[in-house]
């Protein structure tokens, strides 16, 4: 097979990146603040993960000497308001996630890279062993508990440029949270007071006594993975990036409703029906193998009454579809949009309740088994943070956090069209490219 042999030699022809890093220091808030122990919600105790992301920075007349200064001092002012984040992660007596707010700050490194900016090549195709330089990871961290909940790298080229590599616990913020802090931290940067300031109380979210469980919550389901993926998985993993511009998301729109069956749809679940339904055929998984759809959905508006702006934590539920893969893949694509579709309105103030609720009674965590997990970034404005160096040219992940992980990302000067972001097995992944010629 060419093709596959073609995919080969590219993984085996890596560009090098040599960073020399300085010694990671802490930078706790630059006033005293709040000590204790900071409650997270039920929201926020699944998803406990490490979120990678790097922000290119170049400015024409600008160069990059002061760049790690300003955000260190930056970074220290901004911690005074949102506090939890120089504390560090801990289990409460109930055997949950709770923040210790210790004060002892966030972690930050300066580095070097001995190239420009621009030898590193196009970000979008996510490289964890390039990218992953650019990020700081605490050496012999054995878990979670022994990573800060921010960890911060500013890496200055020879281009006179310079990348913010940030590492940030996914159980402190959702997407919206994530970028709301960053941004208050560039404003800091800039001299600016926040435009949206952190709405801290988290009790907001707190489970109802007695739990209300009122949904199957099947988000939770472990699938038996009869196909044997786990062996296909063994192969070498590929990366690859599928844009989708404003008129091929219109034709899947069209595709999506050509039979009638649905009167309406979002570009949002014609192209997660159109990713789930290519992705299992690629996999090639038995006809009765049993497949779930996970994708967030930000409930900040639908809780009643709504959270309140700034609301500092994970506002997202994870809602749910679930077939059979040969109903996926035999069906048109209608079928697997409305199962998108459905998944979407079921989530109101009652599901996102009976889902905190589930969690109290159960402690169960979403399984991945049999399941693809859609996560859209594509509506966060990244690209707006400016730390005084104008907007960076480039954002994104460095590495997907889990091999059932997708990515939407939103693409482009107009910003309307989206990256479709995903590493599968080198084998699965050349049937998933076909697909993706439409």
């Amino acid at each position: 097979m060419p093709q596959l042999s073609k995919m080969i030699a590219e993984l085996k022809e890596r560009f090098e990146l040599s960073i020399k890093q300085g010694e990671p220091k802490l930078v706790p808030p630059a006033e005293e603040t709040e000590k204790g122990l900071y409650y997270l919600s039920n929201l926020d105790q699944n998803i406990a993960v490490i979120v990678q992301t790097i922000y290119c920075f170049k400015s024409e007349d600008k160069g990059n000497d002061r760049a790690a200064e300003v955000i260190k001092e930056a970074l220290a002012k901004v911690l005074v308001h949102y506090y939890p984040l120089a504390g560090r992660l801990t289990i409460s007596p109930q055997g949950k996630l709770i923040v210790n707010c210790t004060g002892e700050g966030a972690v930050f490194v300066e580095a070097e890279a001995d190239c420009e900016m621009e030898d590193i090549g196009d970000i979008s195709m996510v490289d964890p062993l390039i990218l992953g330089k650019l990020v700081c990871s605490i050496p012999g961290a054995k878990n979670i508990l022994e990573i800060p909940p921010v960890v911060a790298q500013v890496t200055k080229f020879s281009c006179g440029g310079f990348i913010l590599g940030l590492a940030m616990n996914h159980c402190m913020f959702d997407g919206l949270g994530a970028m709301e802090f960053v941004n208050s931290w560039a404003e800091t940067a800039r001299g600016l007071p926040l435009s949206v300031p952190p709405f801290i109380d988290r009790n907001l979210l707190k489970a109802r006594n007695p739990p209300v469980i009122s949904f199957p919550h099947h988000e939770f389901a472990e699938i038996e993975d009869i196909s044997d993926a786990s062996t296909l998985y063994q192969e070498e993993m590929l990366y690859r990036n599928f844009c989708f511009d404003t008129d091929k998301l219109e034709h899947l729109k069209r595709k999506a409703m050509e039979d009638g069956a649905l009167s309406k749809c979002t570009t949002f679940e014609a192209l997660s029906g159109y990713v789930w339904k290519s992705r299992t055929e690629a996999l090639k998984l038995q006809s009765n193998q049993k497949t779930k759809l996970l994708f967030a959905v930000d409930g900040r508006s639908r809780f009643n009454p709504p959270l309140p702006k700034g609301y500092f934590g994970n506002g997202i539920v994870l809602t749910n579809a679930l077939c059979n893969a040969g109903e996926l893949t035999e069906n048109p694509l209608s079928f697997a949009v409305g199962l998108v579709q459905k998944a979407v309105h079921m989530v109101t103030d009652e599901y996102m309740r009976s889902a905190i609720d589930y969690f109290e009674a159960t402690r169960a965590r979403p399984s991945l088994s049999s399941t693809l997990l859609i996560t859209t970034w594509s509506r966060l404005s990244f690209h707006t943070t400016d730390f005084g160096w104008g907007e960076p040219i480039e954002t994104g992940p460095v590495a997907l956090p889990e091999k059932e992980v997708t990515l939407f990302l939103s693409h482009g000067k107009e910003r309307k069209s989206i990256n479709v972001l995903l590493g599968l097995p080198t084998s699965a992944m050349l049937k998933f490219q076909e697909l993706m010629e439409i």
